[in-house]
């Protein structure tokens, strides 16, 4: 793994048994909380943060990445920039929803101790997974599914040596995008049409799940209390989510999407899995983008693929707020 000289890091202590994940993201709000959980967790392992253009253009994203784990004080990560651009069609970033900067609401700190490390992001994955022992480390992916894929066609002995992949994107009966579509993969359907049929287990956490995961002010204002500067700066980015999905989406409060992934790792009743088959409409029309689930049935044992529909909402949040304290606690110790 390539490693510059890197500042000590605040990221918590592993438990034993912590998940080796590569978490592959277009930083925006809800991807920054997903970064923040990972690293404060201590059942999670986050090897290496890869970024794709999505959210916002890829060196956006990237900064952003860098600048939340700078937030965190975590220093040991490395981050790698990856495509910046869907497979075939063009990129159509969501200033709507995260404003230019992708992160827009706070003042970013300047990611000094967090250099951009050399080499592309779909490289450094195919090495990290090559170079680890077989079905150790989970892919997570916050963000369209193009790295993910081009590492897959690149190097297609990744496929057997992943233990899981697991995903925000798509939906059962919801939609963001359009009426049929999630922004992710819509954003690069072709590359999701990849990923769902390749033979490893992906768990799709869709937007029937997401949209629970709510931020009430309620709950901002618990982990604002008690998440010191890391908490106040989680409660700015949920200001500006707040009002773009007011605005946007007709939502009174953000669902932060992203964290789910994260929550279902570290504990897998945080969401309701069924398994079925997924596919991906990648045709131009009405219907691209979509997600198609066959939920037809029984549920189906022997499926590769299984989606989520429901959410324990407490539980969630306790988990988010518990990383937040855990990260604001360490870097008071180190002050």
């Amino acid at each position: 793994m390539e490693t510059a000289n890197l500042s000590p890091s605040q990221k918590q202590a592993l438990e034993p048994g912590a998940e080796k994940i590569i978490l592959d993201c277009d930083t925006g709000h809800d991807d920054a909380v997903a970064i923040l959980l990972a690293v404060g967790n201590p059942k999670i392992d986050l090897l290496g943060v890869t970024t794709i253009g999505g959210n916002a253009e890829l060196e956006k994203v990237t900064y952003n990445s860098r600048a939340v784990l700078q937030e965190a004080q975590v220093f040991d990560v490395p981050v790698h920039k990856g495509c910046s651009r869907p497979l075939l069609t063009p990129l159509r970033p969501a200033a709507e929803v995260h404003g230019e900067t992708g992160l827009d609401g706070v003042e970013l700190p300047d990611p000094k101790d967090v250099p951009l490390q050399e080499g592309h992001a779909v490289n450094w994955i195919i090495d990290t997974i090559m170079n680890s022992d077989p079905k150790t480390i989970t892919l997570v992916a916050t963000g369209p599914l193009t790295n993910i894929a081009m590492a897959a066609r690149l190097e297609p002995a990744i496929v057997e040596r992943v233990k899981r992949v697991v995903l925000m994107g798509g939906g059962v009966y919801e939609a963001n995008s359009t009426p049929v579509a999630e922004f992710n993969i819509w954003t690069d359907p072709d590359a999701a049409k990849i990923v769902f049929e390749l033979p490893w287990d992906v768990t799709m956490i869709g937007l029937d799940t997401t949209h629970q995961a709510l931020c009430l002010p309620e709950i901002q204002q618990r982990i604002e209390e008690n998440g010191g500067e890391v908490g106040q700066f989680m409660s700015g980015l949920m200001d500006f989510f707040r009002l773009a999905y007011q605005e946007n989406q007709d939502f009174q409060n953000p669902p932060v999407h992203d964290p789910c992934t994260i929550a279902y790792i570290i504990d897998p009743s945080v969401v309701k899995t069924r398994r079925c088959a997924v596919d991906v409409e990648n045709q131009p029309g009405l219907t691209f983008g979509e997600t198609v689930a066959d939920m037809r049935g029984p549920a189906d044992p022997t499926s590769r693929t299984q989606v989520t529909l429901d959410l324990d909402f407490e539980k969630f949040w306790d988990i988010v707020e518990d990383a937040i304290v855990r990260i604001n606690e360490k870097k008071q110790e180190s002050a």
